[in-house]
């Protein structure tokens, strides 16, 4: 089962998140054969970091919420919050299998919350700048509550129209970049 989870920084806490950059990696390293995309947000100055994207094979949701939870930077209350949802993989790739490579062009995290449970996921739109691309849903999988999708743009406005606005309650577009030490 694949899992969406993104920690969002507390305010403040970047020089606790330093310290324990090496922990984190080293709690990362023992997920790395099951992770599809990983990598940090950042505030519109495309330095200060804002949180934690990873999407990640897992047995249940047991083991998602033991991988978000355990989490070091989590633990030490780095993270203000985490979104975990069950997520599927509609393109069927890792972020490193990305056609695009790892480094040109601005990238994002694109949220899209949907205002009703009894909607469909929506299918990927035809878009080779798409890294990852799936919905969230409920732990048993049966509830679309809206997608996640990484994507190389031009800016955040060109990001966000991967989206449809009308199936979402909200958008949130997110700078983000390629993580991990592959």
């Amino acid at each position: 089962m694949e899992f969406f989870c993104y920690h969002r920084d507390r305010p403040g806490s970047l020089p606790l998140r330093e310290h324990l950059g090496e922990e984190h990696w080293s709690y990362m390293d023992l997920f790395a054969e099951r992770l599809i995309a990983r990598g940090p947000t950042f505030a519109s100055d495309g330095e200060t970091p804002t949180g934690s994207v990873h999407i990640v094979d897992l047995p249940d949701p047991a083991a998602a919420r033991a991988f978000a939870l355990d989490e070091p930077n989590y633990q030490a209350g780095a993270y203000r919050d985490v979104l975990l949802r069950r997520w599927r993989n509609m393109l069927g790739r890792t972020m490193w299998d990305f056609p695009g490579g790892r480094s040109e062009g601005n990238r994002y995290l694109v949220l899209g919350l949907g205002p009703d449970r009894a909607a469909d996921p929506a299918e990927p739109p035809e878009n080779d700048e798409l890294i990852a691309y799936g919905p969230l849903l409920s732990d048993d999988g049966t509830a679309w509550l809206g997608t996640a999708a990484l994507v190389r743009a031009t800016d955040a406005e060109t990001a966000r129209t991967v989206l449809k606005p009308d199936q979402y309650a909200d958008v949130e577009v997110h700078d983000w970049e390629f993580g991990g030490r592959r």
